[in-house]
């Protein structure tokens, strides 16, 4: 069974840094697009930054600039570096993954990283 865990949330104080990471398990035979979202309290969960198979990337207007999202293909992880953190990237971190296994393509999604920005 195809599982994605995201791992690197926590607190940090306005200005500052964090790393997510996704791993995967299972029996994989290829991934496609990866990308991670977020969604705080009371908001709907928002696309942050994805990127393709070819290494293509893609940004919310929120985060250029401050957010970086890189892959691993032989690892099968994705990243999150987020610098110049602020109040406002308050949320929980979704990894989510189009993923190839047993010769079918599904949508897959982590269990959730909660990142608070905070001083």
């Amino acid at each position: 069974q195809v599982q994605l865990v995201e791992s690197g949330g926590g607190l940090v104080q306005p200005g500052g840094s964090l790393r997510l990471s996704c791993t995967t398990s299972g029996r994989i035979d290829g991934i496609n697009t990866m990308a991670w979202y977020r969604q705080g309290t009371g908001k709907e969960r928002e696309l942050v930054a994805a990127i393709t198979r070819g290494g293509q990337t893609n940004y919310a207007d929120s985060v250029k600039g401050r957010f970086t999202i890189s892959r691993d293909s032989a690892k099968n992880t994705v990243y999150l570096q987020m610098n110049s953190l602020i109040p406002e990237d308050t949320a929980v971190y979704y990894c989510n993954a189009d993923i190839w296994a047993l010769r079918r393509l599904n949508n897959y999604w982590g269990q959730g990283s909660q990142v608070t920005v905070s001083s």
